[in-house]
C-alpha cells in the first residue's frame, strides 16, 4: 500500500493527466478540414490498422509529469468508446460512452463530464480515423527503438498541443502514446498485452458510479 503523501502525490499526477488529456482541445474531432498532403504508405497502413479495429483491451503504464507512475486497464470499442480504469488505491476512472467522457474520483470527491471531442486521447476511437488531409497534420514520422513513431497536432492549432502515437511493425501494434500540451507538459503511456477483438460488454462503457452529488458530498456506490 502507498503511504498517504505518496498517495496524494498519485492523484496530482492523474489530474495532471487529465489537465493534458484535455488540454489538446479538439484534436481529434475538429471541424476544420485541410487540403489533403501528398500520401504517405506509412501513414495509410497506420490509418488502416485503426479502422481494422473493433475492440481492444490492454494493461497501461502512465508516466507523469513529476515521476510518478500509475497503471490500470484500457479497453476500446470503437467507435467512440472508451474507459481507463486505475487500479488501486487510486479510484479514479475516465469513461467515453460515445458522447462524453465521464471522469470521477470518489476518493477525491472529483466528477467531470465533457464531449469526447474535447479529448487528446480521442483518436483511439474515431471512426474512421483519417491522418491524411483531415482534421490532424502527421508532423514527423520516425522510427526509433524499433518503432514506428508519428508526431501529430490539430491542423488548424498546431501549437495547441502533440500528441505522440507508438506502434510496433510486422506486424503492426499500438504500443502507447505520449501527451505534450501548450506548456511542454508530457504525460507517457505504454501499453502491455494489448488484445484485439474481444467481446466488450456495453456496460463497461457506461458510467457506473453514483450521481455527481454522492461523489462530491464523499458518497460510496457500495
Amino acid at each position: 500500500m502507498l503511504d498517504s503523501a505518496v498517495f496524494d502525490r498519485h492523484i496530482r499526477a492523474m489530474r495532471t493527466f487529465l489537465a493534458a488529456f484535455l488540454s489538446v482541445a479538439l484534436l481529434a474531432f475538429g471541424t476544420a478540414q485541410a487540403q489533403a498532403p501528398a500520401s504517405n504508405p506509412q501513414v495509410a497502413e497506420v490509418e488502416r490498422y485503426f479502422n481494422s479495429i473493433r475492440t481492444m483491451q490492454a494493461r497501461f503504464v502512465q508516466s507523469n509529469p513529476g515521476g510518478t507512475v500509475v497503471q490500470g486497464t484500457l479497453s476500446v470499442s470503437r467507435p467512440g468508446r472508451m474507459r481507463f480504469e486505475y487500479d488501486p488505491p487510486s479510484q479514479l476512472k475516465i469513461v467515453a460512452d460515445g458522447s462524453q467522457v465521464t471522469m470521477w474520483d470518489i476518493a477525491n470527491r472529483d466528477f467531470g463530464q465533457w464531449p469526447i471531442g474535447w479529448t487528446a486521447a480521442s483518436f483511439l476511437v474515431r471512426e474512421p480515423m483519417v491522418l491524411q488531409g483531415g482534421d490532424l497534420t502527421v508532423e514527423k514520422i520516425e522510427r526509433t527503438d524499433g518503432m514506428l513513431q508519428l508526431t501529430m497536432s490539430q491542423t488548424k492549432k498546431p501549437n495547441e498541443g502533440k500528441v505522440i502515437v507508438r506502434l510496433g511493425e510486422n506486424p503492426m501494434v499500438l504500443r502507447g502514446w505520449s501527451i505534450i500540451d501548450n506548456r511542454g507538459q508530457r504525460v507517457d503511456v505504454s501499453l502491455n498485452g494489448l488484445q484485439t477483438g474481444l467481446p466488450l460488454a456495453a456496460s463497461l462503457f457506461k458510467f457506473d458510479g453514483p450521481d455527481a452529488g454522492a461523489i462530491r458530498r464523499g458518497g460510496n456506490p457500495n
